[in-house]
């Protein structure tokens, strides 16, 4: 398989954990000024992204209002983030039979860069092997944001019937790079764009920034 780098991917949105340190539930449905946190992140990945679909397990009718098809983890047991990412790659083969790779995205980060998928993508070779690209920022990798080839979702079924877990332990076993970002301005404020609202106290920081924004 051959690669594209002007393709678009398919977008995932992760959002199958159990958010334990927001005390449970969706994070994603969470109020952030006026909107849904998910609705943000929605709102910056579509325009970048060939079809967009959401990894969410339980009752996919809660996200009916996004109108995206919903797909669950093929494992059982809320294993990680590597099952989302699975179940995104299976539902691009199934749905998508010419999309090369799937670009995820978190359902907690709403100040996602509006050139995430290009800069990804500049990283793939024309004609080249499939690679994963992952993305870093403020001096760390986020391991589960990147691109994926699509050729590499039976080798995931593989690894995660065998019991790996760690993202980290899959990706070095094949060809990886990442992108690093830099901080993005929000409301006059240098902001991570991977910042991602994780507990309540997060979830407050990022209303009073967008609060700082929308007065401007």
């Amino acid at each position: 398989m051959t690669v594209d780098p002007t393709e678009k991917p398919v977008g995932v949105i992760l959002a199958g954990g159990l958010s334990r340190r927001m005390g449970g539930g969706d994070k994603g449905l969470l109020d952030l000024g006026g909107m849904t946190m998910l609705s943000h992140v929605i709102s910056a990945f579509r325009p970048q992204v060939a079809e967009l679909v959401l990894n969410a397990n339980g009752d996919a009718d809660r996200f009916a209002q996004f109108g995206l098809p919903v797909v669950a983890d093929p494992v059982d047991g809320f294993v990680g983030p590597l099952a989302g990412i699975l179940a995104g790659l299976t539902w691009a083969a199934q749905h998508a039979p010419d999309a090369r790779y799937i670009a995820t995205v978190s359902s907690d980060a709403p100040f996602l860069p509006p050139d995430l998928v290009a800069r990804l993508s500049a990283e793939l070779q024309p004609g080249g092997a499939p690679k994963i690209v992952s993305v870093a920022s403020g001096g760390r990798e986020h391991p589960i944001l990147g691109l994926w080839p699509v050729a590499l979702a039976g080798n995931l079924a593989d690894a995660l019937q065998d019991g790996l877990r760690k993202v980290d332990l899959w990706t070095a076993r094949h060809d990886q790079s990442s992108v690093h970002f830099e901080p993005r301005q929000i409301g006059g404020c240098a902001v991570d764009p991977f910042f991602n609202a994780n507990t309540p106290e997060e979830l407050e920081e990022a209303r009073s920034l967008l609060g700082v924004a929308s007065a401007q």
